[in-house]
C-alpha cells in the first residue's frame, strides 16, 4: 500500500527494498544472464553466442529498435484512449512518463506486472481522477491489452493446427494455448454480465462480524468493479474508438522485433510460429522472476524448438530480441519515473481544488 504524506496525499508507491533483497535480485539477474548467454549456448553446442550476435545484420537490428519504439507508442495511445476522456491534468508528456515508468517497473519486478499496474493507478489517481473510475479504467485497459493476447492465441493456435496458417505444430503447442485463451475470454465475458449493483446487494455483509460474510462482500465488490471495467472495454470497441488500435500495436510491433531479430541472423520462421512462440513464452511473465528473465527466454526457445526451429538460431534470435524488449524501456523508464515524481509534486502544489475529470459514469 502507498504511504501518505503530510498533506494527506498518497505518496508514490515504493517497493520495500532491503539491502538483502536488492543483492539477491542483482545476483539472480547476473546468474540468469550468465546462464542464458554462456552456459545454455554451450549445452546445445553453440560456443560463440556473443560472436554470432555481434555479427547479426545491423540494418535488421536498427529496424528492431524502431519497431520497439512503435510498440511503446501503441501503449501510450491505448493508455490515453482508455484513461483520458474529458478534461485532465494528464497531457501527452505525463502520459509518456506514466507509461514508461510503468513499463520499467513491469520489466524489473515480477508478479505479472503488478508493480507497473500499481504505479499507473497511483499516478492517475493523483491527477484527480476518482478512485472508482481509476479501478474501472485500469481493468478496461488490461482487458483490451490482454484481450488481443487471448484472441491471437485462439486464432493462431487453431489456424496452425488446421494448417490454415503455415507452420504446423503439435496439439500441445497449438491447441492447448488456444484452449487457454478461449477459457480466459469466456471468463471475462461472463464477468461483464454480472449486474452493476452486485456490490450494493452485498453491502449488508460489509459490517458483519463473520469472516465469510466480509470476504463475500469484498469478492462481490471486486466483481462489480471488474464487470464495470470489462463493459467499459467492450463499449470502447463498439464505439470504434481509434485508440484501441494501440493494444494491437503494442503486441504486433513487439512481435515484429522478434521477427526482425530472426532476419538479422539470416532466418525467417513462419510468422504464425513466431507469434505462437512469442505468446507461449510470454506466459512465463507470471512467474516470480525479475523481468521474466530466464522464464520468458526459456519459454520462447522451448516453443520454437517444439515447432522444429533450429535451437541454436532460436537462442541467438531470442536473446537479441530480449535485449531490445527488456533493456530498451528500462533506462528511459527509470528517467520517466523521476520525471513523474516531479510532475506529481507540481500537481500537488497547484490550487487545492483538485481537477475532477469530466467522465461518463462507470457502467
Amino acid at each position: 500500500m502507498a504511504a501518505r504524506n503530510g498533506s494527506g496525499g498518497e505518496e508514490m508507491p515504493r517497493l520495500r527494498l532491503t539491502r538483502g533483497r536488492v543483492l539477491a535480485t542483482l545476483v539472480f539477474v547476473a546468474s540468469a544472464l550468465a546462464f542464458l548467454y554462456f552456459v545454455l549456448p554451450k549445452l546445445v553446442g553453440l560456443h560463440e553466442t556473443w560472436n554470432r550476435i555481434q555479427h547479426g545484420n545491423g540494418w535488421w537490428f536498427g529496424l528492431a529498435f524502431v519497431l520497439e519504439i512503435c510498440s511503446f507508442l501503441g501503449y501510450v495511445v491505448l493508455f490515453r484512449g482508455v484513461f483520458i476522456r474529458g478534461e485532465s491534468r494528464i497531457d501527452w508528456t505525463a502520459s509518456y512518463q506514466i507509461t514508461m515508468a510503468s513499463l520499467a517497473a513491469t520489466r524489473l519486478f515480477a508478479a505479472a506486472g503488478a508493480g507497473g499496474i500499481a504505479l499507473t493507478a497511483w499516478a492517475v489517481r493523483r491527477s484527480g481522477m476518482p478512485a472508482r473510475t481509476v479501478a474501472c479504467r485500469m481493468i478496461a485497459f488490461l482487458a483490451l491489452l490482454y484481450g488481443v493476447y487471448m484472441v491471437t492465441l485462439v486464432i493462431d493456435g487453431v489456424g496452425l493446427y488446421l494448417g490454415v496458417i503455415p507452420g504446423g505444430g503439435s496439439f500441445a503447442i497449438t491447441v492447448v494455448p488456444a484452449i487457454f485463451g478461449a477459457v480466459v475470454i469466456v471468463l471475462f465475458l461472463g464477468i461483464s454480465m454480472l449486474p452493476s449493483d452486485v456490490g450494493r446487494m452485498a453491502g449488508p455483509w460489509a459490517a458483519s462480524r463473520h469472516l465469510v460474510a466480509r470476504l463475500g462482500y469484498r469478492v462481490a465488490a471486486g466483481s462489480a468493479t471488474a464487470a464495470s471495467g470489462v463493459r467499459t472495454a467492450i463499449d470502447l470497441l463498439r464505439e470504434h474508438n481509434p485508440s484501441v488500435v494501440g493494444a494491437g500495436a503494442w503486441w504486433a510491433f513487439d512481435i515484429a522485433v522478434l521477427w526482425a531479430c530472426f532476419h538479422a541472423f539470416g532466418a525467417s520462421p513462419p510468422k504464425g510460429v513466431i507469434v505462437m512462440s512469442y505468446f507461449v513464452g510470454m506466459l512465463a511473465n507470471t512467474l516470480p522472476l525479475p523481468g521474466g528473465i530466464g522464464g520468458v527466454d526459456g519459454g520462447m526457445i522451448g516453443a520454437f524448438t517444439a515447432f522444429g526451429v533450429d535451437v541454436e538460431l532460436s537462442i541467438v534470435a531470442v536473446l537479441a530480441y530480449r535485449a531490445f524488449a527488456f533493456w530498451l524501456p528500462t533506462i528511459p523508464g527509470a528517467v520517466a519515473y523521476l520525471q513523474l515524481r516531479r510532475t506529481v509534486q507540481r500537481w500537488n502544489a497547484e490550487p487545492s481544488g483538485i481537477l475532477r475529470e469530466a467522465s461518463e459514469p462507470v457502467s
